[in-house]
């Protein structure tokens, strides 16, 4: 069981966390947190020094979490193509706040590409952490070669549908190219590359 020190850091981070993602990292002050994590102004410096310190922990919290999500969806999930539609049902599930707030990782490693190069580094992981797990995927699915492409094209194809669904607030949208996204999908796993193109 966490102390009780341990659970005022995680109400913390998991606040931080949701800040970050609905206001973004610049717009959040450190006040913002203190408030809606209900934690005395004073206590917060016991876990934290600076905004970009409780950064780093949301984004470890946030890595964390990918990381049991893909190895529970390695568990559950026999084949690589189903695995892959699995990653794809991400859109359709988290439809709500893509349209509102976009997608967590691209705003946040976009938002600190600009000004903090250090800490977007370190908010990569995120996306390495799909990079690779969707490279294994298309390797056992029979495309070694080009493993790696294949996983940064569904990738980049989700960011951008991500971002086209927020822009436009078009729900439709999203589901209409995530659709084709698994189409492409369920090509390669029939062994049709040149069709899936």
């Amino acid at each position: 069981m966490m102390k009780k020190s341990e659970r005022t850091r995680q109400r913390i981070i998991e606040t931080a966390n949701r800040l970050f993602y609905q206001q973004g990292y610049a717009a959040t002050s450190f006040s913002d947190v203190v408030n809606a994590a209900n934690v005395p102004r004073g206590n917060i410096y016991y876990y934290f020094k600076t905004k970009d310190d409780i950064l780093r922990a949301a984004i470890s919290f946030r890595a964390e979490r990918i990381s049991s999500m893909l190895q529970n969806w390695s568990e559950q999930y026999s084949t690589p193509v189903e695995r892959l539609n699995r990653f794809l049902e991400i859109l359709p599930d988290s439809i709500e706040s893509l349209a509102r707030y976009g997608c967590p990782m691209g705003s946040l490693n976009t938002e600190l590409g600009k000004n903090n190069p250090e800490l977007q580094q370190q908010a990569k992981v995120l996306f390495n952490l799909f990079e690779d797990w969707l490279t294994d995927q298309f390797s056992e699915l029979g495309y070694a070669k080009r493993a790696r492409e294949y996983a940064r094209r569904i990738l980049a194809r989700g960011q951008g549908i991500s971002i086209m669904t927020h822009v436009y607030q078009d729900k439709k949208f999203l589901l209409q190219e995530t659709d084709l996204l698994a189409r492409w999908v369920n090509r390669l796993a029939a062994g049709d590359a040149e069709n899936s193109e």
